[in-house]
């Protein structure tokens, strides 16, 4: 009886299986179809936002970063959804989940195109200049670490606050192999167009912005893809910003053209006319959004070791952007290039939003500064922690963001997880502070009063 009715089952298994094949692929399909539309739905949103916004601030001459208010709103409309009715505001995260993940899992490439025109951007900076900046970025770099890493240990050691377990942060997927011939293809096919149709999409930035966009997104998927030994001394975005500059000095090469007009191509700064590293700045504004959703996942954290984060976030912050105008002012460097690189610790969003603040600064120079400096900390930040005998997961997560923002922030968070909640937090409320700070026209004052 057991064997007949173990049969029948087993039968009834198959038939169901037979009668679900080819069903199976069509719901495969349509749950594929679902999360794309998803994806685009919810990032289409966040980006509409983003451009609304700007576009307001414009026409009401409102110099305070727009993309930092929509972060404020949207934060604030969590809150208040989280406090009447919980279940809306869940709903929220859920539908803008893929947009996080998606900004999430391509954040390194969005600081890329400054480091892909760094040629163009240092080439009026003299040498001595240039070797002045570095010396304040490398120095810098390790002053506010320290700064916010014992500041976090001294706060921490006064109130006693016992760590909890942190919400857990959703990871974006790994790069597949699909993506990554769809990207070569892709590359092929749209360097050789640009090759023999110059002008095909009507200006040269636009025909060669396919090829351009696919060779540093290949870059980013080849480096993702490197061993963790590698990684250490060749960050991703290292390779990413390479694999554009091969691509440029390629196509420069092959015609005629020379490498400079390539890369004035790939950042146009021109929205009428833009290039790929314009598409790739258009998401940070994105960027700035997406942390009012991170900030609400580990709210009961921020709420619970406020005193550390908000403390040493403070403390760093101030420290760095004054340090910098009084380093540069005693090494000697032109006033207007020290306030390019003020903002060096603070995310190429937000850090752009704050130089347009001040005039004559170099736009271009704070973003590659602000590169520069995370790749430093994505390096370095885990041995020098050590070295200083940093323990505590809070202590080197704030630091970590304090001084190298999102590039340390990924480079740490990768082998010490219980630390990126720390991280998160501390890598927004740096920018956000900054940005709050440098809007205060007395605080511009005092800062340019220290740079002379």
């Amino acid at each position: 009886m057991g064997s007949s009715k173990e049969m029948t089952f087993e039968r009834k298994l198959s038939v169901q299986a037979m009668d679900g094949a080819g069903t199976g692929n069509t719901s495969t399909i349509s749950r594929n179809v679902f999360a794309i539309s998803h994806l685009l739905v919810s990032l289409g949103i966040i980006l509409a936002a983003d451009y609304f916004l700007k576009q307001a601030f414009l026409a009401a001459s409102i110099k305070f970063p727009s993309a930092l208010f929509g972060m404020f709103c949207i934060f604030s409309v969590l809150m208040i959804f989280d406090s009447v009715v919980p279940a809306a505001a869940n709903g929220l995260m859920n539908f803008f989940e893929p947009a996080f993940l998606f900004i999430q899992r391509w954040l390194p490439l969005f600081y890329v195109p400054s480091l892909v025109v760094l040629p163009l951007s240092v080439r009026d900076i003299p040498a001595a200049s240039g070797v002045k900046i570095c010396y304040i970025v490398a120095g810098g770099w390790l002053a506010s670490l320290c700064v916010a890493g014992f500041t976090a240990i001294a706060v921490r050691k006064m109130v006693k606050t016992e760590m909890t377990e942190a919400e857990p942060m959703a990871k974006p997927s790994p790069f597949s192999t699909l993506e990554l011939w769809s990207w070569s293809g892709i590359f092929v096919v749209s360097f050789v167009g640009a090759l023999f149709y110059p002008n095909s999409l009507g200006t040269s930035a636009r025909t060669c912005l396919p090829f351009l966009l696919s060779s540093t997104v290949l870059g980013y998927i080849v480096g993702s893809g490197l061993p963790s030994s590698i990684k250490k001394v060749f960050h991703p975005i290292i390779c990413c910003a390479l694999s554009a500059v091969l691509a440029a000095l390629a196509f420069g090469y092959a015609s005629g053209s020379g490498l400079d007009p390539v890369l004035g191509n790939y950042l146009t700064k021109v929205a009428s006319d833009p290039g790929a590293g314009d598409i790739l700045m258009g998401f940070l504004g994105s960027v700035i959004l997406s942390f009012a959703f991170s900030m609400f996942k580990q709210r009961k954290l921020v709420k619970r070791h406020a005193a550390e984060i908000f403390t040493s976030v403070i403390v760093s912050t101030v420290f760095s952007l004054y340090s910098t105008a009084l380093v540069g002012r005693l090494v000697g460097l032109e006033p207007s290039l020290t306030v390019s690189i003020l903002p060096r610790c603070i995310t190429v969003a937000l850090a752009l939003s704050i130089v347009s603040l001040f005039e004559g600064t170099n736009s271009s120079l704070t973003a590659a500064v602000v590169v520069v400096t995370g790749l430093i900390g994505a390096n370095f930040v885990q041995v020098v922690l050590d070295k200083l005998r940093l323990r505590d997961p809070i202590a080197r997560g704030i630091a970590t963001a304090s001084s190298a923002h999102g590039l340390g922030t990924a480079a740490l968070s990768a082998k010490e997880p219980e630390a990126l909640p720390f991280c998160a937090i501390a890598y927004a409320l740096t920018g956000i502070f900054g940005s709050l700070l440098c809007s205060v026209p007395a605080v511009r004052q005092s800062l340019l009063a220290v740079v002379g």
